[in-house]
């Protein structure tokens, strides 16, 4: 009869750390406003959480007032869209000083270039015979960074389609009418601004591009170049062997290792909030830091 009780007694003296330093509210395409975020984490356990929506650190500042903040590690954290070699790719600013000028030197560019981009969509989508588009994506996006989920949502709202998946497959997905992505800064730009503001900038999903392993390097020889110094080895959803490529890319590059659900709403197939915290040999985890 003691072996249940010493086995217990294991399982509770092992703890097993959960961190999250990729996630989106409603700030930007996530559907949990960031106080529910922040309950969400707290019951799954995580220790240390980043909030960042895209191109705005308006959650992260939501979920800083929020009274149950100091019952976890709330790290500032931002996701801002770049251009690298005509491709859009994300990377994560964790830690960095919000109110720093060259924080919001890059938050007011990407604010502008967000507004441009909607200007162009409506017009295209307008063009397609969608009149009203950005009004309604407005109306969508209210205090919400916008997007093209905004369009889509209005979309499905005026009857034009059946629900936001069709509005992305026929007219906001890769290579539709709505798919603008030609306003981002270049990838050199957004790692300045965050790790000007003392931040840690990250290269968030690597995997997700499709890149070729010889372009990956590229990228990260040009993110390193730039002063980058982190990427991300787990992403939502993604095999053993992606990690393992990472993991090896960031020996290779000398570069700290992150990990993050890139939680945006719970769906049968997205990732839940809460990735383990584990070391591999050799490499230093941004957790650390904390």
């Amino acid at each position: 009869m003691r072996w249940p009780r010493v086995a217990a007694d294991i399982r509770q003296s092992v703890k097993i750390v959960l961190v999250d330093f990729h996630t989106h509210s409603t700030a930007s395409d996530g559907a949990m406003a960031p106080a529910a975020l922040l309950q969400r984490a707290l019951e799954r356990g995580v220790g240390m959480l980043a909030i960042t929506d895209h191109d705005t650190v308006d959650g992260y500042l939501q979920a800083r007032a929020d009274a149950r903040a100091d019952a976890l590690r709330l790290v500032p954290g931002v996701e801002f869209s770049c251009r690298w070699s005509g491709t859009t790719v994300h990377i994560v600013g964790l830690d960095m000083d919000c109110a720093h000028p060259a924080m919001r030197e890059g938050l007011a560019q990407l604010d502008a270039a967000r507004g441009e981009r909607g200007e162009l969509i409506a017009q295209r989508l307008h063009a397609r015979g969608f009149p009203g588009a950005l009004d309604g994506a407005l109306a969508q996006a209210g205090d919400s960074q916008l997007g093209r989920p905004h369009f889509a949502r209005w979309m499905v709202e005026q009857g034009h389609v059946k629900d936001v998946a069709e509005a992305f497959d026929r007219f906001l997905g890769q290579g539709k009418t709505g798919d603008v992505k030609a306003f981002w800064p270049e990838l050199a730009c957004a790692v300045r601004w965050i790790e000007d503001a003392g931040g840690i900038s990250v290269v968030a999903h690597p995997c997700k591009y499709r890149f070729t392993g010889m372009k990956l390097r590229r990228l990260l020889a040009d993110f390193v170049a730039a002063g980058g110094r982190a990427i991300e080895v787990r992403s939502g959803r993604q095999s053993s062997a992606q990690e393992q490529q990472l993991l090896r890319l960031a020996r290779e590059f000398q570069l700290e290792i992150s990990v993050g659900s890139d939680f945006h709403r719970d769906a049968p197939y997205a990732a839940e909030l809460g990735v383990r915290a584990r070391a591999s040999d050799g490499l230093r985890g941004v957790w650390e830091r904390w």
